[in-house]
């Protein structure tokens, strides 16, 4: 297994799946997109709500402080609230913004929207602190 500080997006098997990329990784926020195809679509014909869980969950684990700089952590607590519904073709952007590093937790919220800036869904996590990142 790589050390976590060595992990990139493209390394999460669900994530390739998905097409989902990081697009931008900083000291209290993460952002990460992913277009609506196919692939992703529910029974209606939009966006599976599964897929934008996913993106709230998983932009949480990117700003530098956490997974980048060998933080290992692990949802304990995610909550999605979706707003409007996401057509195929939307390009969505999830950003997560951290509120709280603690020895044993991490709290973020999270943003997703379309291109249009327009709110898609909001939500909110906590992490579970498993191992600092080493100090060598």
């Amino acid at each position: 297994m790589k050390p976590a500080s060595l992990i990139a997006e493209n390394d999460i098997p669900l994530l390739r799946t998905l097409g989902i990329r990081l697009e931008e990784s900083g000291e209290r926020h993460a952002v990460m997109s992913v277009v609506v195809e196919e692939r992703h679509g529910n029974y209606l014909g939009g966006a599976h709500g599964g897929l934008i869980a996913t993106l709230v969950d998983t932009v949480c684990f990117f700003p530098r402080p956490l997974l980048p700089a060998g933080r290992l952590v692990t949802t304990t607590s995610l909550t999605v609230n979706y707003i409007r519904p996401v057509q195929l073709g939307e390009h969505l952007l999830a950003r997560s913004e951290l509120l709280h590093l603690g020895r044993r937790t991490a709290s973020l919220t999270v943003r997703v929207t379309d291109r249009q800036g327009r709110l898609v869904a909001h939500g909110s996590a906590t992490l579970l602190v498993l191992q600092e990142p080493s100090t060598d």
